[in-house]
C-alpha cells in the first residue's frame, strides 16, 4: 500500500496513470484500495492532466464507487469547459445508492455558477437544506457566490443576511454580484460598510468590484477613495487592479488621470493594460493619442475602436484589411467594429457585404449594430433584414424591437409600429427606460426622462425653461423629427425637453458654482436634440459639460463637442 502511494506521487502524466492502473488490474487489486482509486480519479479529472473521458471510463469500471469517487469526477467536470456536465453528474449521484455530502453540493454549485444555471442552483440549494448542510460556512459562501453570478441578487442578499459569520469571500461575492448586476450604488455602499463598519480589509478581488461600481456610476470621489485605499494597501502591485483603476478614471471622465496611472505602473503592463488605455482615449475622442499608444503596442481591436469613435473610416477599413497581411485572423469583435465603423458613416451596403463575407457566424451584437445603423440612416429594408436575423438567433432584447419600431415611425408607417409593439407585449419585452446620473458633492443623483421626483424638481424645471429660452437666441430649434410618436408638434417638443440628461445638467447648473464642469452618465445613447442643447448650454453658460453615454464621452465646450458631431 505504501509503495502504491509513493508511485502515485510520481504520476505526472496520463501514461504513468495508465501503467499504474494496468499493474493494479493485473494483480487483481484495482477494486481493493478505494483510497488509491480515488487519488487516481482525482489525478485524471483535475489539472494538469484533466483527461475527463478517461476519468469517467475508470469510474464506470469500479464495482461499488463511493461518494468520494463520485466527487472526484464531479470536481473535474465542474472546473472543465463544459460545467453543465457536472450538473448532470450530480443528478446521477442523487439517483445512485450513495449519499451526497457537503462537498458534492459545493462542486455542483460551483458548476452552476460557471454555467449560469439559476434554476439548477435553486434545486441544489433546496437539497442542501433538506440534507442538513445549511449550516456549512463554505457551502453558504458558495451559495452566495452562485446566486450573485447568475444575477439572482435577491437570493444572494438573503443568504448573506442569514449567515451567522461572514468571511471576506462572502463580502467579495456580494460586492461583485451587485456591481455586475447593475446595482452599483448598493455595491459601493456595501464596500464602505465592510471597510468602515465591519473593519475588514478588502483584497484585490474586493476593490475590483468597488472600482466597477464607480465606473458605472461615474463616481469620481468614490473612485478616488478606493484608489487611495489601493495605494495604501499596496494592492497596485496587481496588474488587474491597475487596469481597473485606469478604466475607472477613464469612465469617470478623467482620461489624463487614467494615463498617469498607466505611466506610473510598477507591476508591469499586460495586453489588457494597453487595450484599456487605447480604449480610454478612444471613448474620449482622442484618436491621435490612441494611435500613438498603438504604435507602442499593437492592438487591432482597440485601434479599430479609436478609428470608429474618431470617424477615421478609410483608415479603419485599411487597418482591418491589413490584419490578414500581418498574419492576424479577425474575430467576431473585429468584424463587429468595422461594420459599426461603416454603418456610422452611412456605408450600409459595404457593411452588409462584410457581414456576408465573414468566415465565422455573425453574432447578435453584429446584427444589432447593422440594425442601429439602418435606423440612423432610415434604411427600412436593411432594418427588416437585420431584425429577421435577430429573431432567428433568438434575441429578445428590447433595443431590437425599439430600433425597428423607430425606423417604421420615422417613415410614418404607424401600422407597422403597432405590430412591433404588440410583438413586444406578447413576448413580455419591456423597454429599458433612459436614466442619467450626476454626482454633486459626493452624492449621486439619478434622473429618469420627465422625472419630477427630485426634491429640487421645481428649481430644476425652472432652470430648464430658462436654458431653453436662452439657447433659442442662438438659433436652437427642437429636433421634433426625432420624436417617433404619432402626436402633435407641441407635444413632441415637450417630450424632447425633459430628457434625463437635460434634467441632470439643469440640476448641475443650480447646484454647482459658476465655471465648474458638469458631468452626466447616461445609460443609453445621447439623442441628436440633447447633443445640440448641450453644445449651446456649454456656450451660453460658459460651462464644460461632459456626457458619458453607452458608447463614448462627449465633452462639450464653447459650443463644440469632442466627438466633432460624429457618434
Amino acid at each position: 500500500m505504501a509503495n502504491l502511494e509513493l508511485l502515485l506521487q510520481k504520476c505526472d502524466s496520463l501514461t504513468h496513470i495508465k501503467k499504474l492502473q494496468a499493474r493494479l488490474v493485473t494483480l487483481g487489486r484495482f477494486q481493493s484500495y478505494p483510497s488509491i482509486t480515488i487519488k487516481i480519479l482525482e489525478l485524471c479529472a483535475l489539472p494538469p492532466i484533466a483527461h475527463l473521458p478517461y476519468a469517467t471510463t475508470l469510474f464506470h469500471y469500479l464495482q461499488t464507487p463511493s461518494t468520494r469517487h463520485w466527487n472526484a469526477v464531479l470536481r473535474g467536470l465542474a472546473q472543465s469547459l463544459q460545467p453543465t456536465q457536472a450538473i448532470s453528474w450530480y443528478a446521477a449521484i442523487s439517483c445512485s445508492p450513495q449519499h451526497v455530502d457537503a462537498l458534492t453540493c459545493s462542486f455542483a454549485l460551483k458548476a452552476c455558477a460557471r454555467a449560469l444555471a439559476s434554476s439548477e442552483a435553486m434545486q441544489i440549494h433546496a437539497q442542501v437544506v433538506r440534507f442538513g448542510f445549511g449550516g456549512d460556512v463554505l457551502l453558504q459562501t458558495t451559495l452566495l457566490d452562485v446566486y450573485a453570478k447568475v444575477g439572482n441578487l435577491g437570493f444572494a442578499q438573503k443568504v448573506f443576511d442569514e449567515m451567522p459569520k461572514r468571511d471576506l469571500a462572502c463580502w467579495n461575492a456580494l460586492v461583485a454580484g451587485l456591481a455586475q448586476g447593475s446595482r452599483p450604488g448598493e455595491a459601493l455602499a456595501l464596500f464602505w460598510r465592510m471597510t468602515e463598519d465591519e473593519g475588514l480589509k478588502p483584497n484585490e478581488v474586493t476593490v475590483l468590484g468597488a472600482l466597477s461600481a464607480c465606473s458605472q456610476l461615474g463616481a469620481l470621489r468614490g473612485g478616488e477613495r478606493v484608489h487611495g485605499y489601493i495605494v495604501d494597501a499596496k494592492l497596485d502591485t496587481h496588474v488587474i487592479v491597475c487596469n481597473a483603476v485606469i478604466d475607472m478614471y477613464a469612465k469617470c471622465g478623467f482620461v489624463d488621470r487614467a494615463y498617469r496611472v498607466f505611466e506610473s505602473m510598477n507591476c508591469g503592463k499586460n495586453l489588457i493594460t494597453w487595450n484599456t488605455m487605447i480604449m480610454a482615449f478612444a471613448i474620449h475622442g482622442d484618436c491621435e493619442k490612441a494611435l500613438e499608444i498603438f504604435q507602442k503596442m499593437v492592438s487591432y481591436l482597440a485601434v479599430l475602436c479609436a478609428c470608429n469613435h474618431g470617424g477615421l473610416v478609410d483608415y479603419g477599413v485599411k487597418l482591418f484589411n491589413s490584419m490578414a497581411g500581418g498574419g492576424m485572423v479577425p474575430n467576431v469583435k473585429h468584424y463587429g467594429t468595422v461594420v459599426d465603423l461603416l454603418g456610422r458613416a452611412g456605408r450600409l451596403q459595404e457593411a452588409y457585404e462584410i457581414v456576408k463575407s465573414m468566415p465565422i457566424f455573425p453574432d447578435v451584437v453584429l446584427w444589432q449594430t447593422l440594425l442601429g445603423a439602418s435606423k440612423t440612416y432610415g434604411n427600412v429594408e436593411m432594418a427588416e433584414m437585420a431584425s429577421r436575423k435577430l429573431v432567428e438567433l433568438g434575441s429578445e432584447g428590447c433595443g431590437d424591437f425599439v430600433l425597428l419600431s423607430n425606423v417604421y415611425a420615422a417613415h410614418k408607417r404607424w401600422d407597422d409600429v403597432v405590430r412591433v409593439r404588440e410583438a413586444m407585449k406578447r413576448r413580455d419585452v419591456k423597454k429599458v427606460p433612459g436614466y442619467g446620473y450626476i454626482e454633486v458633492e459626493g452624492v449621486i443623483h439619478k434622473f429618469l426622462n420627465g422625472d419630477q421626483s427630485h426634491i429640487n424638481s421645481c428649481e430644476i424645471y425652472s432652470k430648464l425653461d430658462e436654458t431653453k429660452f436662452r439657447i433659442k437666441d442662438y438659433g436652437y430649434v427642437a429636433k421634433t423629427n426625432h420624436v417617433l410618436h404619432d402626436i402633435g408638434e407641441e407635444e413632441k417638443e415637450n417630450a424632447l425637453g425633459y430628457h434625463c440628461e437635460k434634467l441632470a445638467v439643469a440640476f448641475g447648473l443650480i447646484s454647482t458654482s459658476e465655471g465648474t464642469p458638469i458631468q452626466v452618465i447616461k445609460n443609453l445613447r445621447i439623442c441628436d436634440d440633447c447633443h445640440v442643447v448641450m453644445k449651446l448650454v456649454s456656450k451660453v453658460y460658459n460651462r464644460e459639460i461632459i456626457v458619458r453615454d453607452r458608447a463614448r464621452f462627449h465633452r462639450f465646450q464653447d459650443g463644440f463637442c469632442s466627438c466633432r458631431d460624429y457618434w
